[in-house]
């Protein structure tokens, strides 16, 4: 029996662990040299594991056997770059065997900071977020339940909607989008309205993950006289405890400006969702825009175009992943149970060894409505039919 059974399972979030030649063998031939060598020795513990990965570029025989005989204990097995499905999309296929998921969404680990980073040429950006799509398409294409994640960057509308449209024609399912200005403008400003406008149309929402965005907090809050702790998974560009106390703070702000400044009202068929992001600032979050929205309305012309509260836009058009150590039940209980999502995180540590048992222990009180809406409708609501 797989771990996941007796109902449908749709998985929000997993990823690939990406090897260092990622954005390269996918890059038009002429800008390959231009393009690095995904940066994967900042990930402490998830990095072990690299070096091997990418002189066989699949688990042995052996392994695979290691792994395949653990059946239904897959999850709770070998992590990061040492877990089965890791890299290897074929290895993928016998993993959500194993752990039971109809669909599990795919993102990457280490490549999308190239296509997202501010610093870097505009064009190069671009190139690189065309080069991770293919990849992206390559990984998932041979298995129906890999539904891969491009990632696009927003600085250059017309770039945005160049390469949303390839993302469209590749099959992706999401569009992975920063949380952060979009060069210059709001997320909400008129040169961004075709580009919404066309994920509208494809069907295909957006995403907001983490590491959309830097992941810490200014290190100046991190001075204390004292040594800097290292991230939890030994390395130091992950999070630490002070990092969580705002790291849904911008994922707040570019979902409020995008409501507020009428992209869900002027597209109602646009979906998006939070990924890996958590969910506990969810209720509030839908509590201050209504208010936001009724105190400003006067002063603000914006908002007398809206027609529905910003958070029945929120139920209509958006989805979070609340973390496996969160009380989904209790959230519910704030808000309601049609925008919550099932995530594994699968195969990083994050996701612990048994993140179904954490949820279900949650949501032991709630009736199999909520727990099917959880583990399947509303990612249904999200990614439309799933067939």
């Amino acid at each position: 029996m797989a771990y996941a059974s007796g109902r449908t399972f749709y998985d929000a979030d997993s990823h690939i662990m990406e090897l260092p030649d990622f954005l390269r063998r996918h890059a038009d031939p002429g800008l390959r040299d231009r393009l690095p060598l995904v940066d994967v020795g900042a990930g402490g513990r998830s990095s072990f594991g690299v070096e091997e990965a990418q002189a066989s570029r699949a688990h042995s025989p052996a392994r695979v056997a290691e792994m395949v005989e653990l059946g239904d204990a897959l999850i709770a097995g070998p992590k990061g770059y040492h877990a089965l499905g890791a890299f290897d999309p074929t290895e993928r296929s016998q993993a959500l065997d194993q752990l039971g998921f109809d669909r599990q969404l795919v993102f990457t680990t280490f490549a999308a900071p190239m296509a997202f980073s501010v610093i870097a040429d505009g064009g190069l950006r671009y190139q690189a977020a065309r080069a991770h799509n293919r990849a992206m398409a390559e990984f998932c294409a041979d298995d129906q339940r890999l539904l891969g994640v491009a990632a696009l960057p927003l600085d250059d509308p017309e770039m945005a909607v160049a390469e949303a449209e390839h993302a469209i024609s590749l099959g992706l399912a999401a569009a992975w989008v920063p949380h952060a200005p979009c060069g210059g403008r709001s997320p909400g400003h008129d040169d961004l309205d075709r580009l919404w406008a066309t994920l509208a149309a494809a069907g295909m929402p957006f995403v907001l993950h983490v590491g959309g965005r830097p992941l810490q907090i200014h290190p100046d809050w991190m001075n204390t006289g004292r040594p800097v702790p290292s991230d939890w998974l030994g390395g130091g560009e992950n999070v630490r405890s002070k990092d969580m106390t705002s790291l849904h703070h911008p994922v707040e702000t570019f979902l409020g400006v995008l409501i507020l400044d009428g992209v869900l009202e002027r597209h109602p068929a646009l979906r998006g969702g939070a990924i890996e992001l958590g969910a506990g600032w969810v209720p509030s979050f839908m509590d201050r825009l209504d208010w936001s929205a009724e105190i400003w309305r006067k002063s603000e012309p914006e908002l007398e175009k809206l027609t529905r509260r910003p958070s029945e836009q929120v139920t209509a058009q958006l989805a979070f992943t609340p973390y496996a150590y969160e009380d989904v039940g209790a959230l519910v209980e704030q808000s309601n149970d049609e925008i919550y999502l099932f995530s594994s995180d699968y195969p990083h540590f994050e996701g612990g060894r048994n993140p179904l048992g954490r949820f279900e222990r949650s949501l032991a009180a709630h009736p199999d409505g909520t727990r099917d809406r959880f583990y399947a409708r509303n990612f249904e609501k999200l990614f439309g039919a799933v067939g």
